[in-house]
């Protein structure tokens, strides 16, 4: 079992940027690949972003390269999502979830949070 928590979330206006942290407790952090997914209300969750173990290799989704970056740390069983130029179309809850490959459907990752919101302003 993994127990993940979400936090950062919060209100900004578009341009603006936010930085969300995930933190891990339970089985072996390292074991994972992590994953940030987002749904926005009344929308199926989406897949934003993924890590490696190592952290040596990240995917992205369409919508959100080159202004998102995710990164972990091993250490502090921690996975981040800097997020920068946000736009009004960012605004979801965002969930972390672990799982065995680095994938960006969903049914791919065994353990998720319970979501931290992202409002972003027009």
């Amino acid at each position: 079992q993994v127990q993940l928590v979400e936090s950062g979330g919060g209100l900004v206006q578009a341009g603006g940027s936010l930085s969300l942290s995930c933190a891990a407790s339970g089985r072996t952090f390292s074991w994972y690949v992590m994953g940030w997914f987002r749904q926005a209300p009344g929308k199926e969750r989406e897949f934003a972003a993924a890590i490696n173990r190592f952290g040596s290799s990240t995917v992205y989704a369409d919508s959100v390269k080159g202004r998102f970056t995710i990164s972990r740390d091993n250490a502090k069983n921690t996975v981040y999502l800097q997020m920068n130029s946000l736009k009004p179309e960012d605004t979801a809850v965002y969930y972390c979830a672990a799982g065995q490959y680095i994938a960006t459907s969903r049914n791919r990752y065994d353990y998720w949070g319970q979501g931290t919101q992202v409002t972003v302003s027009s």
